[in-house]
């Protein structure tokens, strides 16, 4: 930003400020008996408004100048009376203005001061705040005034030379094309991405396992392991237990059966922080993390979460206004599209428009705020999650420009970060990837007029009923917003998360985006594709003929795991061999040795429905409502993206593709052990750590870690 643009701008904000005060005065001097602006005898209109001015004025300048020295001070009393003494003192910094005015015309009485100064913090504090609803600048500075004020600098000294810390951002959904093209041309839509992208970062993709979705990316980028996690929800026939990987018991599991697996407590377990996260990665420091969410009380509550951030007015005015803004930005775009009759659409009323509120703004300015206060802290890792992009692409499409338009502002939330950077006690190398991309596509229900479900049942010639169920959405924001508002966790699909009684013969079908997945309950263990022709003839060729399905994932007693496709079409993944055309070729190179990593879990369906994928347009058909989906295979959900400092070494070998979350997982450690050696905390006992800590790895695997410690 120019000079003169940004001393321009505080200008007027110091003059609205002023004149807000100024007036509160006025208001204040005539509602009130024991206040005054005016001289005995009386003054004019224009005299008692100068009056104003100059109190406002005086008072402003001493709060200024005087308050940061009390301030000080106060961190001497003890804190039950703290609070008397701020309002005493506030009000004897305004009699100090008003004894300041010329020929005594401010009087108040000493009572009358102290509600009359609190009246005007309080405006001015969020007449401040409006205004910097849209300057990032003056945001930047109160962030970071704020984050060092509440943290400060850790005790202690670095011993030696102080070692780079590392800030892991990740932009949840955002694909490795459309990032190439927010980031091209003149005017690029993401200016600092840009930036970094010709100059001081590098980009590469990599590609998801079968189950692209954040469940399933992020617990083995953070935890290494991802084993066992077949879909974005998925039923557990030994529990009788649906789980879902966004809802805090369910993520909880899951991050406890990645720490048994691999015996470490994650990428975070050092001095690292997890901030927006579905799992902890062993941070000690944690907030708006979904794995924790169920089992944090008030004795543990972090304070880098919504209490800390909303604690300051001016934070909760920006936020409060700008949520405002985006609720009726949202409702304006959906009736855009419906007038001008936009298609594929889906539904956006009830309370979707809340939803994303709290997505794009909310919980962004929640998550950035805290990445800041890790950085003033001098945190030796973060891992910080921006859900935006994803909620509103899910609704809108990857490429609408509804969505678009939330890239622009995380793209400003990423340049806060990196601003905020240089007040850090030591460097920071802040590194952009993505967990998934995103697929559009009109959605298998509104395309075929009937749901996954519907087919199934007809298949197994069981009734259809005449109207199609709603598929819960699978948006990381819908249970994050709960989870923040204290809810219970909702019901989902066609059973309760936990059954009792005998298992129903019929069949339950589950989404995960443009993956969808078929059991049988009252069958043990995965029903062989011989058992299944016996019970249901009809099935399989029903499914695997149909124009909106890609292929089937069926286990043979006689063959292994076969995926079936249209017209006979078989690919027996154990021996390699396929009948007719390869169901899995649009799918491209990989797809075979994802499909066939999936079919060793535990808990992988009785049967793994892909749905069609067009290799020209890369549209998919979503078995939810999602017009932009990401679950299984097709198109860009399945190439997120990693945007690295050039001076750390390249992902893969000759900078080649990775596969798998897990592999990208060993990348993001290897960096975290680049920086010198292995990560420390500053002012911590290096030395000891030293010994505990092997130099090539900078993680020991000396067993489970301790887990979601008191923030």
């Amino acid at each position: 930003m120019p000079r003169w643009k940004s001393l321009s701008g505080t200008l007027f904000r110091v003059l609205a400020v002023w004149l807000v005060s100024s007036l509160t005065l006025l208001v204040l001097a005539a509602l009130l008996p024991d206040f005054r602006l005016q001289s005995a005898g009386g003054d004019s209109l224009t005299r008692t408004a100068f009056t104003a001015a100059l109190g406002a004025g005086a008072f402003g300048l001493l709060s200024a100048l005087v308050w940061p020295l009390l301030v000080r001070a106060l961190l001497l009393v003890p804190a039950l009376v703290i609070g008397l003494l701020v309002f005493f003192l506030n009000g004897s910094l305004l009699l100090l203005a008003l004894g300041l005015i010329p020929e005594g015309r401010g009087q108040a009485a000493p009572e009358t001061a102290v509600i009359v100064a609190a009246v005007m913090s309080a405006t001015s504090s969020a007449a401040s705040g409006f205004l910097a609803v849209r300057n990032d600048e003056a945001y930047h500075r109160r962030l970071v005034r704020l984050a060092g004020r509440r943290r400060g600098r850790r005790s202690g000294a670095a011993r030696g030379p102080v070692t780079p810390g590392t800030v892991f951002l990740q932009l949840d959904g955002l694909g490795h094309d459309l990032l190439c093209e927010a980031v091209r041309g003149d005017r690029p839509l993401m200016k600092t991405v840009a930036r970094w992208t010709g100059d001081s970062h590098r980009l590469t993709p990599w590609r998801t396992d079968w189950s692209s979705q954040t469940g399933a990316s992020q617990l083995a980028l953070l935890h290494g392991s991802n084993e066992d996690l077949p879909a974005f929800r998925w039923y557990e026939k030994e529990t009788r237990t649906l789980v879902v990987s966004n809802r805090p018991t369910g993520a909880a599991e899951l991050q406890r059966r990645a720490i048994e697996r691999t015996g470490d407590g994650g990428l975070l377990a050092y001095d690292g922080a997890s901030r927006g996260n579905l799992f902890s990665g062993g941070a000690d420091q944690v907030a708006l993390v979904m794995s924790v969410a169920a089992r944090r009380g008030k004795h543990n509550r972090s304070r880098a979460g919504y209490f800390a951030y909303f604690s300051d007015p001016a934070n909760a005015t920006r936020t409060a206004v700008s949520f405002v803004a985006e609720v009726v930005r949202e409702i304006v775009q959906s009736l855009r599209t419906r007038f001008r009759r936009e298609l594929p659409r889906v539904p956006r009323g009830g309370l979707y428009p809340v939803i994303r509120a709290f997505a794009t703004v909310v919980e962004r300015d929640v998550v950035v705020a805290a990445v800041i206060g890790d950085m003033i802290a001098g945190r030796t890792a973060v891992y910080a999650d921006l859900v935006g992009y994803d909620e509103v692409a899910h609704h809108s499409g990857p490429a609408h420009r509804d969505a678009l338009q939330v890239l622009r502002s995380l793209d400003r939330a990423v340049a806060l970060i990196a601003r905020a950077a240089r007040h850090a006690p030591r460097p920071y190398r802040i590194v952009l990837l993505s967990d998934h991309g995103q697929s559009h596509g009109p959605t298998f229900l509104d395309r075929y007029g009937l749901s996954l479900g519907d087919l199934v049942r007809a298949g197994c010639g069981l009734p259809v009923p005449r109207r199609a169920g709603r598929t819960p959405s699978g948006a990381e924001a819908r249970e994050a917003a709960r989870a923040a508002l204290h809810r219970p966790e909702e019901a989902v699909g066609q059973r309760p998360e936990k059954t009792e009684g005998p298992a129903s013969p019929h069949p339950l079908v589950l989404a995960s985006g443009n993956l969808g997945l078929v059991s049988f309950p009252d069958v043990p263990g995965r029903i062989t594709r011989e058992e299944l022709d016996r019970r249901h003839p009809a099935l399989l060729g029903t499914l695997a003929n149909h124009p909106g399905i890609g292929f089937v994932l069926v286990r043979s007693a006689a063959h292994g795991p076969v995926v079936l496709g249209p017209s006979g079409a078989e690919h027996h993944l154990d021996s390699g061999h396929i009948i007719g055309t390869d169901p899995l070729a649009p799918f491209g190179t990989g797809a075979a040795d994802a499909v066939r990593r999936t079919d060793r879990f535990p808990h992988t369906a009785d049967l793994m429905v892909n749905s069609a994928y067009d290799p020209t347009t890369g549209a998919v058909h979503a078995f939810e409502e999602q017009i932009g989906s990401h679950g299984g295979l097709g198109g860009a959900q399945s190439h997120p993206f990693l945007l690295w400092p050039v001076e750390l070494t390249p992902p893969g070998p000759d900078d080649g593709p990775l596969t798998g979350a897990e592999q990208v997982h060993q990348v993001l450690r290897r960096w975290l052990g680049e920086a010198g050696g292995p990560q420390l905390p500053l002012g911590s006992g290096a030395d000891e750590l030293r010994r505990e800590v092997p130099p090539a790895e900078g993680f020991p695997s000396t067993g489970p870690a301790p887990q979601d410690k008191p923030r």
